[in-house]
């Protein structure tokens, strides 16, 4: 008997796009769905709409004085918090890795707290401690010093938000790391700061590097806590995101969306910068 196969898998053999698609894994469909959907249209949309403009408008909305200024505390100020967790936020990790104390799950929830409160309560937590009449802030305006409704309250609101990323960066490395590497470092005469920059500091640097990415890239995006704590002076203390909401609030949307996308090439470029540090430090380090 002579069997001929059916006219729509004779088409899917002979059409090689067809072929290469029946191939392809619904894993893969699935995935590629859901980023495009969450992710990439959603910034296409934003590129398409700031491009409406003519580009010496789209020029001068984006290196407005205003803008600049914006950019540079919201870009500076979550680099310096990032950095400073870099470093306490792996020593909290070594202590909670490396030591058993009385209250070590109160101090893990407590890390992991920036994660479950409101970026609004955040704020409104922050700003009540930290301002003159607060319970920090108090001891510093006698000095002149003024930290709610500044740029220092900004700093201290994105290095409350992005702790949690490099404490949980960190840890599983150190736990991973064999006890046996610091005994025989130790017994060949390398002192304990030794033994911690020449043998546990190089693995740790990897998970380190993406811990600040990570917290880098949430301070930027930080709205809720630091609107609170912050004056929101234009030159002073006034972030990006704030910025492009008081435009929405002017009805610019398309100046709103031009910031936006300058800083979605900010953040792209210095994520891509810290990835490449991350590559060089596995390689070298």
């Amino acid at each position: 008997m002579v069997t001929t196969t059916p006219l729509p898998d004779r088409k899917r053999q002979s059409n090689p796009v067809l072929k290469f698609l029946g191939k392809i894994p619904w894993t893969w469909v699935i995935t590629f769905v859901y980023l495009a959907f969450l992710l990439i249209l959603p910034i296409i949309a934003m590129i398409v709409k700031a491009s409406q403009e003519p580009f010496e408008k789209f020029w001068a909305t984006a290196t407005s004085p205003i803008a600049l200024s914006s950019y540079e505390v919201t870009f500076v100020t979550a680099f310096a918090a990032a950095a400073i967790n870099g470093i306490f936020g792996t020593l909290i990790a070594w202590v909670i890795v490396r030591y058993n104390f009385w209250g070590k799950r109160f101090v893990e929830a407590v890390v992991d707290l920036p994660f479950a409160l409101p970026t609004a309560v955040a704020g409104l937590t922050l700003a009540t401690m930290y301002s003159n009449k607060g319970f920090i802030g108090a001891y510093f305006a006698p000095f002149g010093i003024k930290i709610a409704f500044s740029r220092i309250g900004v700093f201290i609101a994105m290095t409350f938000i992005s702790l949690p990323f490099i404490v949980r960066t960190v840890q599983p490395v150190l736990k991973e790391l064999e006890k046996e590497i610091e005994e025989a470092a130790w017994s060949l005469g390398a002192s304990q700061f030794q033994t911690f920059i020449q043998v546990i500091l190089p693995p740790l640097t990897p998970s380190i590097l993406t811990g600040v990415a990570l917290g880098f890239s949430r301070a930027v995006g930080e709205y809720g806590s630091t609107v609170i704590i912050a004056s929101n002076t234009p030159f002073k203390d006034l972030i990006t995101p704030v910025l492009i909401f008081q435009r929405l609030e002017q009805y610019d949307y398309v100046g709103a969306t031009v910031i936006g996308v300058v800083m979605l090439a900010i953040s792209f470029a210095s994520l891509l910068a810290i990835n490449l540090l991350q590559a060089w430090s596995k390689r070298y380090g």
